[in-house]
């Protein structure tokens, strides 16, 4: 694991320090902390991460500044703040948990949890998928989705308008973000439930779902019986 932790206070930052080597201990490859939003924003631009531990209040300045950039990359964020009337609008953009201060180290170990055990979260507030464009972050309405495509350590978002975006976080990592609305019917698929007109039944216990934009997508053998449930 290669751990940043952004933090302005520092008796909480070294706290923060402490569980999380606490928590991960032989699998922990890095752990940095900064105090600066600036100082935050150019450790993302320079290095590959696993976990990114941010606060919202930076010496009056906004954490939100980092996330959009954040969530739009391959590594989770959690967010750990004070500013509990916050914690919606960070789950609107994509974030793995939001533990609030004042927190104990059980509360911290479960937002740790639903990344070793990838639990899936418990919200269902996510809105925006943000992508990387050359001018900058760009937020796709959860609503505009219609399937997302592993393509290794990717996933193609493929949207109403016919468009496809690209993102950085992998199918296992959206897949414990994303609302329940979303279904995962194969190992490269995952599909918006209400988008799907019906499932194809082929020949040798081959499966198929068509959406109603008429496209075929594949259904893997074990997934069929869950998601037939889930359609009548």
């Amino acid at each position: 694991m290669r751990i940043l932790i952004i933090e302005d206070e520092t008796r909480i930052a070294k706290r923060i320090e402490r569980m999380t080597k606490e928590f991960f201990l032989n699998t922990l490859e890095s752990l940095t902390c900064v105090h600066a939003l600036d100082d935050g924003i150019e450790y993302l631009k320079n290095n590959k991460l696993d976990l990114v531990l941010l606060d919202l209040n930076l010496n009056g300045e906004s954490g939100f500044d980092v996330l959009e950039k954040s969530v739009s990359e391959a590594f989770h964020t959690i967010i750990i703040s004070a500013n509990k009337h916050e914690a919606l609008t960070a789950f609107e953009y994509g974030v793995l948990d939001f533990v609030p201060k004042p927190f104990n180290k059980t509360r911290l170990e479960q937002a740790f949890n639903r990344i070793v055990k990838k639990e899936e979260v418990t919200t269902e507030n996510l809105q925006f998928l943000a992508v990387k464009k050359r001018s900058g972050i760009q937020l796709i309405d959860i609503k505009e989705v219609l399937y997302i495509k592993g393509a290794g350590v990717y996933t193609e978002i493929y949207l109403r308008n016919g468009q496809k975006e690209l993102h950085d976080k992998s199918l296992e990592k959206l897949s414990q973000l994303l609302p329940q609305t979303f279904e995962r019917i194969h190992k490269s698929y995952l599909v918006k439930i209400t988008e799907i007109k019906e499932i194809i039944v082929q020949t040798g216990s081959k499966y198929s779902i068509e959406l109603k934009n008429s496209e075929i997508l594949p259904v893997g053998r074990t997934k069929y019986k869950t998601l037939k449930e889930k359609l009548v």
